[in-house]
């Protein structure tokens, strides 16, 4: 009997049938990223915004005032607070006579002498659906909100690295990814139209999970159904999270409400459900199953496609004599490659996700236009899989890996430490260590298929990813409140993140031209 590999090279390891389902599954990373980085434009800041005093709704009504006539009559001046010219998170505890002038309503004398009192619930918007903030009230003492609902889709992320990652190893990958393909687009429906901040938290949280079931287990497909030669697509479907981040500020430039770009992201997700009749099942995931005349008749199939032909004596495709059951965490760490290969990449996706992060909220810090600066940090990041795609094949995969890792650290160890007088050489550093953490970031997820048997691999790169969603939730709070005590401080924390990364990956197993292992006892002798 055969071994699968040796069908795989016969019926094509990638030819014009898996070409197809790789650009088909590549999609999932456009808006995969989408989601990922979407509460910059579904939460960006209002443009202007007040506290209205209670009785000024009613005087405004029966004046016929506009909103900015309101504004400009209704709001007192409180000079000296805060630098502001008017009150936005607080307001003078005073009511409004709804029978005042409409002319002139404001009372002559010193305002700024008023009792105050905190707004509550009485904020007026000028563009009321622009984003999340305006539209359940995220500003003063809530902004913290704003956060917390990234937190909550990191921890989606993580909840479906988990209990989708264990679902698409014990019931097959396409039935996954399907059910995951429904359920981002239903509950970012959902949360279009929530009532509340409540509402939208929990379908936030729902769209994350699913939202992490459609790209980890597309990237699984796409690995296991080419040879070993050209598991480099591994890195190129990374392309395609990348332009997602580029069109991402294009769809917010041209839609003007959060609930439209919400809905821009979400709905493409059903039309990968006509996947079900043009991707199969993966066939090494059907051998671990003892299913293989099944794998054997999509084997057929995909060399039919590819202009080859099995030889008619295959009855059979080799399969492994490891028993199958249901994964857990312990056999990740039972034997001792394993143990190893399991706690570096978990330290190497947390390390790559914070640094990621972080370096991202600090180039927003400098401000300026948000479409073309988010545009250009997503084009920064276009290279990174050309430089993987040159080296990897060449050099192997531990090179790059570590090295990204390094570069990566003496860049932001630099620029911590540079004058401020030289903005534009911070800046560059700073781009430089996105640049090389971004090379890292899309290597982990090549090296992290490569080292799991094919019994363990979806779960294996769903639990050791989800330590980037741990990564994600913790980056902000790193980043902000280190930045206070010094504002470099973040960057030292990172380089020596980096540095460790870049040592220990050097103790993985180089898997450049070898087969996808079938059995733990593979990953053993590597």
């Amino acid at each position: 009997m055969p071994s699968f590999d040796e069908v795989l090279k016969e019926a094509g390891e990638f030819g014009r049938f898996q070409k197809r389902v790789f650009f088909l599954l590549s999609q999932t990373g456009i808006t995969f990223s989408s989601l990922f980085a979407s509460v910059v434009f579904l939460g960006r800041a209002p443009d202007s915004f007040w506290c209205r005093i209670p009785g000024a709704a009613e005087l405004s009504e029966r004046c016929g005032w506009t909103l900015e006539e309101e504004r400009n009559l209704t709001v007192l001046a409180l000079p000296g607070r805060n630098g502001s010219a008017s009150a936005a998170c607080e307001r003078p505890d005073v009511t409004w006579d709804a029978s005042a002038s409409c002319a002139s309503p404001l009372a002559r004398g010193n305002h700024s002498s008023l009792p105050l009192a905190p707004c509550r619930g009485s904020w007026v918007y000028e563009q009321p659906h622009a984003s999340i903030v305006s539209e359940y009230d995220l500003v003063c003492g809530n902004a913290w909100m704003l956060d917390l609902s990234q937190a909550i889709l990191n921890l989606g992320f993580l909840a479906g690295a988990f209990i989708l990652g264990y679902a698409a190893d014990r019931y097959g990958r396409i039935p996954i990814y399907l059910l995951s393909c429904l359920g981002v687009g239903i509950s970012g429906i959902i949360a279009a139209f929530s009532p509340n901040f409540t509402v939208f938290l929990i379908f936030r949280f729902l769209q994350g999970m699913f939202g992490k079931g459609t790209w980890m287990t597309c990237y699984v497909i796409v690995t296991e159904i080419v040879g070993s030669d050209q598991r480099i697509v591994g890195i190129v479907i990374q392309i395609f999270f990348t332009l997602g981040i580029i069109i991402l500020p294009g769809i917010a430039y041209l839609i003007p409400t959060w609930q439209g770009i919400q809905l821009a992201i979400s709905l493409p997700n059903f039309l990968f459900l006509l996947y079900y009749w043009v991707v199969p099942e993966s066939p090494r995931w059907l051998l671990t199953r003892k299913k293989g005349e099944k794998a054997l008749q999509i084997m057929r199939n995909i060399a039919k496609h590819n202009g080859k032909f099995l030889s008619p004596h295959y009855s059979e495709i080799t399969i492994s004599n490891e028993e199958v059951s249901n994964p857990s965490f312990l056999d990740l760490v039972r034997t001792p490659q394993m143990r190893r290969n399991t706690l570096i990449l978990m330290y190497a996706w947390f390390t790559s996700a914070l640094i990621y992060q972080g370096l991202v909220m600090r180039l927003g810090i400098i401000g300026g236009n948000l479409y073309l600066d988010f545009f250009i940090s997503g084009a920064v990041e276009l290279p990174a899989a050309f430089l993987i795609i040159v080296t990897i094949d060449r050099v192997g995969r531990r090179l790059p890996f570590a090295t990204s890792n390094i570069v990566a650290s003496v860049a932001c160890l630099i620029t911590a430490f540079l004058p401020e007088d030289i903005p534009w050489l911070k800046t560059t550093l700073a781009t430089l260590g996105r640049l090389s953490i971004t090379i890292a970031f899309e290597v982990v997820y090549l090296v992290n298929s490569e080292l799991y048997p094919t019994t363990l691999r979806n779960f294996g790169v769903s639990l050791c990813s989800s330590l980037c969603d741990l990564g994600g939730i913790i980056a902000p709070f790193l980043l902000f409140r280190l930045a206070a005590v010094w504002l470099e401080l973040p960057l030292i924390i990172f380089s020596i993140l980096a540095a460790v990364c870049g040592l220990l990956v050097l103790l993985l197993p180089e898997t450049k031209g070898i087969s996808l292992p079938e059995t733990v006892e593979d990953v053993e002798q590597l």
